[in-house]
């Protein structure tokens, strides 16, 4: 399969009620959060199209359209850019929109609170899909707290390294549909490490807590069940490992753009 003309699947919606970050910084959106100046869904957006694999962004929220407005008011003039409603959850809503006339094989899903986003980033994922239905962008805790110490993430413990994810999950073929809907069942425990991992079964659960499976390992053993190849990529920068969800992660991307502004 070519590993040209990716399809991206922005996610910018938010879950139920107020969201406290967005709240902070005044807007009734996160994705509409500005770090260094920018909306964070532009930034993101702008990141994907500058990618040469990436030929189409389709941006999914609850109501993507109103979130074309100051900064983002050019992706509704963008002939690469259209838009999904999303349904009752993140697995559900990408389910029902991967592999469609919207948005075809092979698909990129990345998440707008992602502002460090580059196409580096992306482009070194899509190239370590081959041979994997579904792969999983993560970054350890090596590279991330060599370059950011103290930084606080939500990781999962495994043999050899703990890992955090970057927010970028690349689904291949129509085989991604069984982690997807596994994942749909998952997902309100998606930031609690532990409980995530008992979803899927005890023995892996077992070995995952006394750390005698790689997450290499336990992702292809899950992904024997489902019936699809499933691995992590395990991407070697630290900031694809930051996204932006309480006001310190904020602060550090605008530092960090602003370093990347100067340099």
């Amino acid at each position: 399969m070519s590993r040209s003309g990716w399809t991206a699947i922005l996610l910018a919606g938010q879950r139920p009620g107020v969201d406290p970050l967005a709240q902070a910084f005044g807007e009734q959106w996160k994705a509409l959060i500005q770090v260094d100046g920018e909306a964070m869904l532009s930034r993101v957006a702008k990141t994907l199209l500058a990618s040469p694999s990436i030929a189409r962004i389709l941006v999914v929220a609850q109501q993507p359209e109103i979130l074309f407005v100051g900064d983002c008011a050019w992706l509704a003039e963008e002939r690469r850019v259209g838009t999904a409603v999303s349904t009752s959850g993140i697995a559900v809503s990408v389910a029902a929109l991967a592999g469609t006339e919207q948005a075809p094989w092979p698909v990129l899903v990345t998440t707008a609170d992602h502002p460090l986003l580059t196409p580096a980033m992306i482009e070194t994922m899509i190239a370590a899909t081959a041979g994997a239905d579904v792969a999983v962008g993560v970054v350890s805790a090596r590279t991330l707290l060599a370059a950011y110490p103290g930084n606080r993430r939500t990781w999962l413990k495994f043999a050899r390294d703990d890992w955090t994810g970057a927010n970028l999950f690349a689904l291949v073929s129509d085989k991604a549909r069984g982690p997807l809907l596994a994942w749909s069942e998952v997902e309100r425990d998606r930031k609690k490490a532990l409980k995530l991992i008992w979803h899927f079964g005890p023995v892996l659960a077992l070995r995952a807590m006394t750390r005698t499976i790689t997450l290499a390992g336990a992702l292809a053993k899950a992904g024997r069940k489902l019936g699809a190849v499933v691995k992590p990529i395990d991407l070697p920068f630290a900031e694809a490992g930051i996204d932006v969800d309480k006001p310190s992660d904020h602060a550090l991307a605008e530092q960090i753009l602003k370093a990347r502004a100067q340099s």
